[in-house]
């Protein structure tokens, strides 16, 4: 059975809804005095011609982006993927940098797709890349229902129960020699292992291992 719309909700309800949620987020700022008219929007501090932008709000037509349904379980891990474990760009976009000017490969989704490069001073290429860095605090991954971190050791333990299974052991550390040199995380203060070593020379060959795309 092929549902009646591509989408959760049909595109032009999304819309309506969008514009509700966002006009009753600036009453209530407004009320409460936390919207800072000034500049440009200095008029809007007169309630008249606030009530009067609120008006044209609501006749204006809102564009919602939305997506057809996943196809499968394999394409939604594809989707999430691309936010949830890359950076912003990725290395092999950066084509060249001459001191003062980034050069950078971007993908023209308005024209087919198309691949084109773009120039930007440094200072302007950090500023846009900044703004994909979370604020302190947030995470780009935060499980909810059982595996809420308020609720996580309870549930498990419960799910644990439910199914008849016997929680896993420990993991145990790894065993270093006495004359291995311990290195400690300034954070958390938990011993660091080293993996691999490698010197310069080999970098340009492993840049791939680190590259998040």
């Amino acid at each position: 059975m092929h549902p009646r719309y591509p989408f959760v909700l049909p595109v032009k309800v999304l819309s309506r809804v969008f514009r509700g949620e966002f006009v009753a987020g600036l009453k209530r700022l407004y009320r409460r005095q936390k919207l800072r008219c000034a500049g440009p929007s200095a008029a809007l501090a007169d309630e008249k011609q606030f009530r009067e932008l609120l008006r044209r709000l609501h006749r204006q037509h809102w564009a919602v982006y939305a997506k057809p349904a996943f196809g499968g379980p394999r394409q939604v891990l594809r989707y999430l993927g691309r936010y949830t474990h890359r950076v912003a760009i990725s290395s092999h976009r950066l084509l060249s940098f001459d001191g003062e000017r980034v050069t950078f490969r971007w993908k023209d989704y308005a024209h087919g797709n198309q691949q084109r490069q773009m120039t930007l001073a440094a200072t302007e290429f950090l500023r846009r890349l900044f703004l994909h860095v979370l604020p302190k605090g947030f995470v780009r991954i935060r499980h909810f229902g059982f595996l809420a971190n308020r609720f996580r050791v309870p549930r498990l333990k419960l799910c644990r129960q439910l199914l008849a299974n016997d929680p896993l052991p420990p993991a145990s550390s790894p065993v270093l020699s006495a004359d291995a040199s311990i290195w400690h995380c300034p954070h958390c203060g938990t011993v660091m292992v080293v993996i691999q070593t490698f010197v310069a020379e080999q970098l340009p060959s492993r840049w791939s291992y680190f590259d998040s795309s």
